[in-house]
Parts: C-alpha cells; sequence; structure tokens
C-alpha cells in the first residue's frame, strides 16, 4: 500500500504511550532509500509555573488545576495559555503531591471495556468539587499538545497536511483501536495510520542499522519482540522469511493485553516503601501511598541508570494545612528497587509455568483490571507456550532473536535477567541461543519507527512488516432449538475476519443470513482468537478451548425503519473489511437489497455499570 502524500513534506510517527508521548518525523523531501533524514520534536512543555522547556518526551499526565491554583501567566505555552488543564512535566510532577487532580494511565482507560470511556470517569477518585474527563478527552489533549508544538516549530506544515502515524498496542481490541482513531480524528489528524508498537520498534531498529539489519538476521529466523512499557507488556513474533530472493519481515503472533508495566512497578515499591513506614509507626493512607508512587517512580529510574547510586530520598506529602512540617522522609534503595522489580516482576520461572490467578489485591483499587500475576516472565512463557503451533513447534514457540522496547527495558539488569530466564528454556529444549538484536533509544524507538514506517509506505520501497489483523475475529449464532429451563441456547463462533486479514481487504459472509429488528438496536456477541491462525471466513467452530476464544466488546446494530414496518425482522449477511488504517469494520447487507448499515463496536459501559 502506497500512502497518499500529497502536499505532504514530512511523514510523522507519535508514540502515544501510558507515561510518555513523542513525535518523531521524517523529511520526505531530503531522504533518499537508506538515506535517511530524522529527528525528534523537543517539545515545549512547562516544567514548573511559568517555567518552560522543550524535551524529547512529554509525560502523559493531565492535571486539573483548582481555578486559583496558579497565578495568571503560570500555565502559558509558546502557543497560548493552558485552559482547563495541564500537559506535561508540570502535570506529572503536580499530581505527585495533588494526585485527586492528576489524570494518569489514560491509554490503560482507553481500552478498559468495563467503563464507558467517552464519558468523564478521570481522575477516577476526584472528589465531586474537580471536574473530570474521559479517557478519550484525555487522549485528545496529549495529541492536541503534540500538533500545536509541531505547528510552532514547523508553521510552514501543518500536521494535518503531513501523514501520521499514531502507534497502538499490538493487543488493542477493534473497539481500542477505533476510539485511537477517533482522538486522532479530534486532534486534527486527516491523513492517519494505525500502527502495532512492537512492529514500530522493528522498524527503528530497521532504519538504525542503515541497511544493516539484512546481515543482521538470516531467513528462518523469529524474533520476540518484548515492549514492557509504563502501563501495558506487549508481546509479539515477528518471522523473517524469504521471497523471491529478498528477506521479509511478518508478524505471525501477538500476545493479549496485559496491564503490567512500569505504573505496576512504581506501584509495588510504593507500597513496600509504605510498609517500612508502617514498621516505623508513621501510617500513610491511600493517597499518600499513591503520591509516594510517583516519588518512587523517578527514585526507580535514577537507581537503575546509575550503578553508583544506592539510595535515593523521597519524600511523602502531607495532606495537613502544614504542607512542609507534615511531610514524611524516606528512602527508596537499590536493594529494594532489584528485589521488587527483578523477583517480583521478572522471576526465573519454567517455559511451563502459567500466569497465576488469584484474589486482586491493592493494585485493583484504581480501578484498572491490572494483570493478576505480576512476573513478567511467566507472561512471556504463557505467550511462547500458546503460539507454539505459529511455528508449528511441539512445547512452546522457540525465538532466535530479541527485541527490547519500553522504558522499563532500559535498566540492563531487567534486560539480562529476560535473555537469561529465554535462553534457559531454549537450552533445556535443546536450541540454541536467542541473540539480543541491538535497539535504538528506547524512549524513543516506537516514535521513530512509525515514521521511518510512513516513509516506507509513502515511497512504495523498502522493506515493510506484513501483518494484518492481530486476531481472528467472531460473532455469535445462537442456536434455533426449543425452550429448555434453565438452559441458553449453544452459542456457535461464525468467523468474520481470519487472522492476517491486510488493510484495505473486504470480504462478504453470504452464506450465513442474521435477521435484524428495524428501528431497535441489536446487540451482537463478539469473539477474538490470537491462536486459532487456520480458520477461513465463514469457518463455524460449535465448540472451542477455553483459550481459544475471548469474548470481546459487544457489536451494535440499528437498522433504520425506513420504509419498513418498525420491529420488522430483516434478514441481513454481514460484510467485514479491514481500513487502510487497520481498524476492522463491520456492514450489515439486506438480503437481495444494496443498502448498508455500519455495525458499530459498543465502546460504551456495559449496561450493569451504566
Amino acid at each position: 500500500m502506497t500512502v497518499e502524500t500529497t502536499g505532504a513534506r514530512f511523514s510523522i510517527g507519535i508514540d502515544l504511550g501510558t507515561t510518555h508521548c513523542a513525535l518523531s518525523w521524517v523529511d520526505l523531501q531530503a531522504s533518499d532509500g537508506d538515506r535517511v533524514v530524522q529527528g525528534v520534536l523537543d517539545v515545549p512543555q512547562l516544567t514548573a509555573p511559568a517555567t518552560l522547556e522543550a524535551r524529547p518526551l512529554l509525560p502523559s499526565f493531565l492535571y486539573l488545576p483548582h481555578e486559583s491554583e496558579f497565578a495568571p501567566g503560570d500555565t502559558a505555552l509558546p502557543w497560548g495559555a493552558a485552559e482547563d488543564g495541564i500537559t506535561g512535566e508540570l502535570a506529572r510532577t503536580r499530581g505527585a503531591a495533588t494526585p485527586i487532580r492528576l489524570v494518569a494511565s489514560a491509554k490503560s482507560w482507553l481500552c478498559h471495556p468495563g467503563v464507558d470511556r467517552r464519558a468523564p470517569i478521570l481522575p477516577a477518585d476526584a472528589p465531586p468539587e474537580v471536574a473530570r474527563i474521559s479517557p478519550l478527552a484525555a487522549s485528545v489533549y496529549y495529541l492536541t499538545h503534540l500538533r500545536d508544538a509541531w505547528a510552532h516549530a514547523h508553521p510552514g506544515a501543518p500536521l494535518a497536511a503531513q501523514h501520521v502515524t499514531v502507534t497502538i498496542p499490538a493487543s488493542f481490541d477493534p473497539a481500542a483501536r477505533e476510539l485511537t482513531a477517533e482522538a486522532c480524528k479530534a486532534a486534527g489528524f486527516e491523513r492517519l495510520s494505525l500502527l502495532e508498537e512492537p512492529q514500530a520498534a522493528l522498524y527503528s531498529w530497521i532504519q538504525a542499522s542503515g541497511g544493516g539489519w539484512r546481515k543482521q538476521v538470516q531467513s528462518g529466523d523469529v524474533i520476540l519482540v518484548v515492549d514492557v512499557g509504563g502501563g501495558t507488556t506487549d508481546l509479539s513474533l515477528i518471522a523473517v522469511q524469504e521471497n523471491a530472493g529478498s528477506l521479509e519481515l511478518r508478524r505471525i503472533a501477538v500476545g493479549e493485553h496485559i496491564l503490567l508495566g512500569g505504573d505496576n512497578m512504581d506501584l509495588a515499591l510504593a507500597y513496600g516503601v509504605a510498609r517500612k513506614l508502617a514498621q516505623e509507626g508513621k501510617q500513610l493512607d491511600a493517597w499518600q501511598t499513591r503520591a509516594l508512587a510517583h516519588g518512587c517512580r523517578a527514585a526507580k529510574e535514577q537507581l537503575l541508570a546509575d550503578e553508583n547510586v544506592q539510595s535515593v530520598p523521597v519524600i511523602v506529602p502531607s495532606r495537613g494545612s502544614k504542607l512542609i512540617g507534615g511531610s514524611i522522609r524516606t528512602e527508596v534503595t537499590r536493594a529494594e528497587v532489584q528485589q521488587t522489580l527483578l523477583e517480583g516482576f521478572f522471576p526465573e520461572v519454567a517455559v511451563t509455568d502459567k500466569p497465576q490467578t488469584r484474589a486482586r489485591g491493592a493494585l485493583t483499587q484504581l480501578g484498572l483490571p491490572y494483570a493478576q500475576d505480576a512476573a513478567v516472565t511467566r507472561h512471556i512463557a504463557a505467550f511462547l507456550a500458546r503460539q507454539a503451533g505459529a511455528l508449528d513447534q511441539a512445547t512452546f514457540a522457540r525465538p532466535t532473536a530479541i527485541l527490547f522496547n519500553g522504558g522499563v527495558l532500559k535498566a540492563p539488569q531487567i534486560a539480562e535477567r529476560i535473555v537469561q530466564v529465554v535462553n534457559g528454556w531454549l537450552a533445556a529444549d535443546g536450541a540454541a541461543p536467542a541473540r539480543l538484536l541491538d535497539g535504538a533509544h528506547l524512549d524513543l524507538a516506537v516514535a521513530r519507527g512509525a515514521a521511518y514506517h510512513g516513509y516506507v509506505a509513502a515511497r512504495g520501497q523498502g522493506v515493510r512488516i506484513r501483518g494484518g489483523t492481530a486476531q481472528s475475529y467472531y460473532v455469535g449464532v445462537e442456536s434455533n432449538m426449543p425452550a429448555i429451563p434453565g438452559m441458553e441456547p449453544p452459542i456457535s463462533a461464525l468467523c468474520l475476519a481470519p487472522f492476517g486479514m491486510e488493510e484495505g481487504s473486504e470480504v462478504a459472509l453470504d452464506a450465513q443470513e442474521f435477521g435484524l429488528v428495524v428501528g431497535e438496536p441489536v446487540r451482537l456477541r463478539f469473539f477474538g482468537s490470537s491462536v486459532r491462525r487456520n480458520d477461513t471466513v465463514g469457518t463455524l467452530l460449535d465448540f472451542w478451548g477455553p483459550e481459544e476464544l475471548v469474548e470481546l466488546q459487544e457489536i451494535e446494530a440499528q437498522l433504520p425503519a425506513e420504509g419498513r414496518t418498525p420491529g420488522e425482522v430483516v434478514p441481513v449477511t454481514l460484510h467485514a473489511r479491514v481500513t487502510d488504517i487497520g481498524t476492522l469494520e463491520l456492514d450489515a447487507v439486506p438480503v437481495g437489497g444494496s443498502e448498508r448499515w455500519k455495525v458499530e463496536f459498543d465502546v460504551r459501559a456495559p449496561a450493569a455499570s451504566e
């Protein structure tokens, strides 16, 4: 697919991250082949009241200040004063002291199917006097800030006229992908593509190699991309294949959506420090513990970055009027960080180990469906075991190379532990060790790779990572059977879109007719599978294992009653289409007619939560 770039000078890549955002660009006019002119935008942002700095990362935090909290001019940006909220570094630091006014992890909320993501629900535990906003609106805030920062630096090349690629987790379901696209359009991005973050990281590695990537991998290699960011762990397998004498890359497997990342680690450190303070007779409440988590984040980053630092002081704010006098001073030590992170989140486990299921504890109080098992290594083991069929291997999918992405993996101790654990599995299975591919800047690789992907797509040349849909998708079909007390009619699953269905392609399910009522919303059950790779359009499953299909968001259709009697049942067939930006669209087509009604993914809260 060649991207339409008429009038575009730049390919823009945006990493819309859980904890940081970044924007990279490739100059389409100055680049040619492997000679790519690329840069990263330093984003102006408030770092203190009335203090502006331009930094490559924009923290994904939004602070909702009290109307009298700042003086006039304190929140001015180069393109005008901040209005309802403050985005970036000042938001993060101010929110550490006043978390009830801080919107964080908007990206994780954006993919949370248990809430209405267009409703004002953030900050999740804000008191009534604090205005709330939706996860969708928070995402628009970050994207708008990047748009205005770009316009300030490049007034002659507005972002609306450039091709923009925004990254998403590979595990995002269709509803979360659609919401991300909606946020981008609300921010004024008219030429938009969505790209999976692990693919973006691999594109960055390709670009950084200057054409040398072909010497580092060969046909038959399988690259395990491990992306541990602020809020999620994303896993993908990408195969290196030969086609007509040239190497090509194909994404062959994607992991489940795992809400497990740096945020969890910061909270775990905070609870550990809180327990230490409790033993000293200093009891923290939930508000102070959450504020402590922000201090633990900074301490963690400093301790992991510099081996000579053994401890970092942390101040726990008071909720009383004597903020300074009432503050509690403590410290986070290197030993605490290594014990909590390495042994708690990256323990040595067997490849046969599965993530543990237990009653949810303190980490669930924010309302997000965090992974119940904090061990990233167990999630990697489960992913490789589940994807053994992707490579026709008996026990687990054996990678030959590993590529890291995400800020958490900047810590060499963590990266070394993952390589050690994976290679232990391979050695026990009689396989050669996986080699580590040298990555680019882990904080910026996704944005840089997204910009490079846009450049490759615009030129129609260079290596492309093939993939298509990350899962196979199915709609539930109720069997037509007599009512039986205490038994629901059996559900079959009809394949709408098979794994790997390419962007821009469309299929029709003409063999199966549905009866939809006109004038009323009709909801359909919807399923996804990351392991059923051989199903084709129209495959009907009567039985499936508990790990084969996962129920996703419902899909909703409402047919207008024009020309028909309200309540009439109209026989329809379904058409599935993967759009050019990678979202999945479904249409209901009346049998014998030419009309089309869009079948929408229901991104509202479930009825029980409304």
